[in-house]
């Protein structure tokens, strides 16, 4: 397998629409137009198979995080699909592995929502369900978010410490799924 590590800048038109292919399949048709604007201006793995085929994605995007009113610069990890038939095969850990770097080198958090099919493979790399609240900070306020308490995840990279979950974590707005 070939594994690649660009940011969005150095992908061509081409690699674009391969990874959005590879995203609509994998998520059934349920990846919008915002949800592939989320994945792009970070950090993208890319895997292929011997043929060149695009088999795995992911990405890291930053994301203002705000917590006991302190911003944290936070690597939001995003688009995270392996092609069915190449599944169970260790290319989303291969993935979450270049991404964990990137975040590792560049933010004091790590953070991403997981479907209840993608859980195992963050949990199995020391990612931890966040124990607090979850808001966002939208154009009019904080608005809570309680749908997303169980399914929002963080790290913290060597050297730092995860956030108090006393505290609410609120995550900067954006179009589309918030989270």
């Amino acid at each position: 397998m070939d594994v690649r590590v660009a940011h969005t800048s150095e992908l061509t038109g081409g690699e674009l629409r391969e990874v959005r292919a590879l995203l609509d399949a994998a998520f059934d048709g349920d990846f919008a137009d915002e949800d592939f604007e989320h994945a792009l201006g970070g950090m993208h793995t890319l895997v292929r198979d011997p043929a060149g085929d695009l088999v795995a994605h992911g990405s890291v995007v930053m994301r203002r995080v705000v917590h006991r009113a302190r911003a944290l610069r936070t690597g939001y990890v995003e688009a995270v699909a392996v092609r069915a038939d190449a599944r169970r095969r260790g290319l989303g850990g291969q993935v979450m592995a270049r991404l964990e770097q990137v975040v590792a080198g560049a933010y004091v958090l790590g953070a991403l929502s997981a479907s209840e099919d993608g859980a195992a493979l963050y949990l199995g790399r020391g990612w931890q369900v966040w124990g607090g609240r979850i808001g966002v900070l939208a154009p009019d306020g904080p608005v809570p978010l309680p749908e997303e308490e169980g399914s929002t995840y963080v790290w913290a990279p060597p050297g730092e410490v995860l956030p108090d979950p006393a505290g609410r974590l609120d995550f900067d707005w954006r179009d589309g799924d918030v989270l």
